[in-house]
């Protein structure tokens, strides 16, 4: 919600100039006890999300067990089965189960456009090579590639944990999930000791820890096997039961492997593995105040998308739409990335369904329809107040963040929302009573970023960037601001039910 103050100045001999000044409302200061009590149950709610949904696969998990429970069907299973679509009808469709598309029917014809809510649910982490095994001084280690932008040295010397799947060759999928639970093992990079590191600290921070040293320690006790017994009697006595093997501690891990989840040296080769942070989301603050958790840069937009569309009570004039997609972080790309094909083709799908299907129809379809490229923002940081331009920098608590433009320096790979979608925004919002503020990505020539907004704008649509403050992005643990996370739920919800053309 924003307030106008209004003040004069004296500015010129002749005359007065009107200064116009945009003040934006503390949410805590608005919210009544019942929706504070709705606000911690929300979030607890995303906490658990956030631990069980640390990978793409594991979230589009969790929302597929979830919203078949809520009357979603398959879109797959509809087309095997000869099925038909009509207004009511709840449907998602998944694609390599990392990107996943929600679609609540409405009571317009599709080809008057949808609502869209659109996020992403990949973070930035370490990925394991296809071929990362091996052993150095008695260590072993698996080596790994970042993935996304991060702060490489931000990852040193901190508990992680390794989820992800294996996938045999006859086609047998292994779920791997350890470090989570306090009866688990955690796994580690190093880093050197603050006595040895003069030479270190006078790198620059890209350059104090390298993409190649960030393997992660996975072990240390070497694989023992009984020795042949000596023809030699007297130094048959002299000699140990047990000796190691060649790269003893290596073969250790592989017994471990083999015995755990049977898996070889050469499945690693078909594996999709991912080191994250070990650990719960947790509240943070003496206030509670906060969320501190790994991936919310996008998971918290992703999940409170899914939620809105999924706590719709009943039919919606303009079919919503949900879609989660994979491969942001590195630019949208790949099959299960926003520049795939697999949007468009689940609409053209659900128009053939529908009995609506041709090229024209799908074409005004996407041209006419409304999305939230629902994305974080980054939260001003008064330790690093320099990096921000205060008055349009997004704050903690201030409610959901708009970018009417993203991009870096002269907006470049930007989507600029144009005028009148905002003025349609800022009416669904002050008509719903949902805070909100506007901002930028850091001041001009300092430093930006993007999101999918810019790809789903080229079908013609109207696109603007909105979402959650969040201080920390991109680090290991993030934070996010209760209050903002529980508004932008609600106005998602109002967006969904009230955007019209």
């Amino acid at each position: 919600m924003v307030k106008t103050v209004l003040t004069r100045d004296e500015m010129h001999p002749r005359g007065r100039r009107l200064e116009q000044k945009m003040e934006f409302k503390n949410t805590w200061e608005t919210y009544t006890e019942k929706q504070l009590k709705e606000t911690d149950l929300f979030c607890a709610d995303y906490m658990k999300f956030l631990d069980k949904g640390k990978t793409e696969r594991e979230c589009v998990d969790v929302i597929v067990n979830e919203i078949e429970t809520k009357g979603y069907r398959e879109l797959n299973r509809i087309i095997a089965e000869k099925g038909n679509i009509s207004s009511g009808d709840k449907i998602y469709a998944v694609c390599m189960d990392k990107t996943i598309a929600l679609y609540h029917i409405g009571n317009k014809p599709l080809e008057e456009g949808m609502n869209i809510l659109g996020a992403h649910i990949d973070s930035p982490r370490l990925d394991i090579k296809q071929n990362p095994l091996y052993e150095d001084n008695g260590i072993a280690y698996l080596d790994t590639h970042y993935y996304g932008g991060i702060k490489k040295y931000q990852w040193v010397t901190i508990p992680l944990a390794l989820h992800g799947v294996v996938v045999k060759k006859d086609g047998t999928c292994v779920i791997i999930n350890i470090g989570e639970k306090e009866d688990e093992p955690v796994f580690f990079v190093s880093d050197l000791l603050i006595h040895l590191a003069e030479e270190q600290l006078q790198k620059k921070a890209a350059k104090v820890i390298e993409g190649e040293a960030l393997d992660l320690i996975i072990g240390s006790k070497p694989f023992l096997f009984k020795k042949e017994k000596n023809t030699d009697k007297k130094a048959d006595e002299k000699d140990d039961k047990k000796e190691a093997a060649k790269e003893a501690v290596k073969k250790g891990i592989l017994a471990i492997l083999k015995e755990t989840y049977d898996i070889e040296e050469e499945d690693f080769i078909s594996a999709e593995l991912e080191v994250v942070p070990a650990g719960k989301a947790r509240d943070a603050g003496f206030d509670r105040s906060m969320v501190m958790g790994y991936g919310q840069d996008d998971r918290v937009c992703a999940y409170t998308s899914y939620r809105a569309i999924l706590d719709l009570k009943e039919t919606p004039e303009r079919t919503a739409c949900c879609l989660l997609v994979d491969k942001e972080e590195i630019g949208s790309v790949g099959a299960t990335g926003m520049q795939s094909k697999f949007f468009e083709n689940s609409v053209a799908e659900i128009l053939n369904l529908s009995g609506e299907y041709n090229d024209l129809i799908l074409r005004r379809c996407l041209s006419n329809s409304l999305m939230l490229s629902s994305d974080v923002s980054a939260a001003f940081d008064p330790s690093y107040a320099a990096s921000f331009e205060k008055k349009n920098a997004a704050f903690l608590g201030n409610g959901m963040v708009f970018n009417k433009f993203t991009g870096s320096r002269g907006k470049s790979g930007s989507n600029d929302a144009n005028a009148e979608y905002m003025a349609l925004i800022r009416k669904i919002l002050d008509d719903h009573k949902v805070n909100f503020q506007t901002a930028e990505l850091g001041k001009v020539d300092v430093g930006g970023g993007g999101t999918i907004a810019y790809i789903l704008s080229l079908y013609g649509m109207n696109v603007i960037d909105c979402g959650v403050a969040v201080l920390n992005m991109h680090a290991p643990w993030e934070v996010t601001s209760k209050v903002d996370i529980y508004e932008t739920k609600r106005g998602y919800e109002a967006f969904l039910i009230h955007a019209l053309q």
